[in-house]
């Protein structure tokens, strides 16, 4: 009996030390290990992990992984420090620097929707969405910019990779920030991008579906298909028009949300996205005038607005694009004369998909035999 009574104390003394956190505005959307970076550095990634791997952390009560996104207004149950023995709390976060009148002038010229509960950016290339290491100038520095009329600042619901431009969706509130980061997590939001890609895919529509996996050796920096560790990624493609065989202006449609998933997946099978270097090498690059740069467009959103209705936008193409289209001979109205209807699958379009992964199967075996045969020399 003493041994349970004993025992029944620690575990009590254990739960008076949980310390509990509510989710504030600013770090809605964002990833649970990214919280902890921001608020409780002491904790390292491998004790998070342990801690939702044995069920101790916990979000408004349930089971949660380190890279799940978090919403505001939300309780974060963090079980007692491991090295201190007093609760730690948040630390306080640095003061945003004011906004250059450059920069705002630059933040509110990317506008290109605005209502009560959104605003749409055009971002352009080369601009981060968030900051990180070595990255002070971003969208998320310049959103005090366009906050205009609004109570709070407003906050991201998703990302565009720095190099890739286009439409940007930003909320208004936390509540529709909730509602937004709901419709993308759970696909209902539609995204469109546009993209020259080098060679012609044999298939006009098709879709590529190959999981994909943080790329070991890069620190995450760069992602690979990988067909046993990886997750679930689909993307529908759609040729808009041709330039011979050397190149195509093509329709992506993400189906899931993985980094840099479109870049990946059109490398994969054999037709990098013109100017990734770092997916497709020199094969990503084309002569005759066309930019070095990335040629990837987010150029159409749909969703639901939280009010009823619907956002419907689209954003113009950065000018380094609409110059190589131009080159090529392309007429930027024949890309959004495709509908945006959801696919319907048959044996014949399940027969395509096979036959794309296949071909990437092939290339990655093939570029397998390149790198043993380069070894050999």
């Amino acid at each position: 009996m003493s041994g349970s009574t004993s025992g029944d104390k620690s575990v009590d003394k254990a739960a008076d030390n949980v310390r509990q956190f509510t989710v504030a505005d600013d770090d809605h959307g964002i990833r649970l290990d990214r919280w902890f970076k921001r608020h409780l550095p002491d904790a390292s990634f491998n004790t998070v992990s342990r801690w939702a791997r044995t069920g101790q952390l916990r979000v408004d009560g349930k089971r949660i992984a380190p890279g799940d996104r978090i919403e505001a207004g939300q309780i974060i149950r963090v079980p007692p420090a491991e090295s201190a023995p007093a609760a730690a709390a948040p630390r306080p976060k640095k003061a945003r620097p004011p906004l250059s009148p450059e920069d705002t002038e630059f933040a509110q010229a990317m506008v290109i929707h605005r209502d009560r509960a959104a605003i749409v950016l055009n971002k352009p290339p080369g601009l981060a969405t968030q900051g990180g290491t070595k990255t002070e100038r971003h969208v998320d520095g310049m959103l005090d910019a366009v906050q205009f009329e609004a109570d709070g600042r407003p906050k991201l619901v998703h990302r565009l990779d720095k190099d890739t431009s286009g439409v940007l969706l930003v909320a208004r509130s936390a509540n529709a920030a909730g509602h937004f980061a709901k419709a993308f997590s759970s696909r209902t939001a539609r995204k469109v991008y546009w993209a020259l890609i080098t060679g012609v895919p044999s298939i006009d529509d098709g879709m590529i579906e190959l999981p994909i996996a943080k790329q070991p050796g890069t620190g995450g920096e760069k992602m690979h298909v990988d067909e046993k560790e990886g997750s679930p990624a689909r993307t529908r493609y759609r040729v808009i028009e041709r330039a011979g065989n050397r190149a195509a202006w093509v329709e992506l449609q993400p189906y899931t949300g993985r980094t840099h998933q479109l870049r990946v997946h059109m490398a994969a099978i054999g037709h990098p996205i013109v100017g990734d270097g770092k997916y497709g090498g020199q094969e990503a690059f084309l002569t005759g005038g066309i930019s070095r740069k990335m040629h990837l467009h987010a150029r159409r959103l749909r969703v639901d607005h939280p009010e009823g209705g619907q956002i419907d936008v689209r954003a113009e193409l950065p000018s380094h694009f609409a110059e190589s289209l131009e080159t090529l001979g392309f007429d930027p109205a024949d890309g959004d004369r495709l509908p945006l209807d959801e696919p319907k699958f048959s044996e014949t379009a399940e027969g395509k998909r096979r036959a794309t992964n296949a071909a990437a199967k092939a290339r990655r075996k093939e570029r397998k035999g390149e790198r043993r045969g380069r070894g050999r020399k």
